[in-house]
């Protein structure tokens, strides 16, 4: 089992950017593939981004170009930069531990002028 803890929600502005943050437990976290996905009010659960052992990394068309995920394994943790924020990237987002399928708690992210 992996304790996930997301955190750097907020409010911004379209345009906006911010940076959010996953902190993972497990010594073995270093193989692990990671992943951050959405939730908007009334829709489903989506994939956003995902990171793989060695740096492969896979977008949704949708944040392509605009959201960049990384980690820092020595630190176990697992970074979601996104730019150019949209009122549609409005959602809770939540990291997850593709090997374990553990869930974090989600942090919102409310883009709005």
């Amino acid at each position: 089992q992996v304790q996930l803890v997301e955190s750097g929600g907020g409010l911004v502005q379209p345009g906006g950017s911010l940076r959010l943050s996953c902190a993972a437990s497990g010594s073995i976290f270093s193989i692990y593939a990671m992943g951050w996905y959405r939730q908007a009010p009334g829709k489903q659960r989506n994939l956003v981004a995902r990171i793989a052992k060695g740096e492969i990394t896979n977008y949704a068309d949708s944040v392509r170009g605009r959201f960049t995920i990384s980690r820092d394994n020595a630190e176990n943790m697992v970074y979601l930069q996104m730019n150019s924020l949209k009122p549609e990237d409005t959602a809770v987002y939540y990291c997850h531990s593709v090997p374990t399928r553990d869930w974090g708690r989600g942090t919102q992210v409310t883009v709005s002028s």
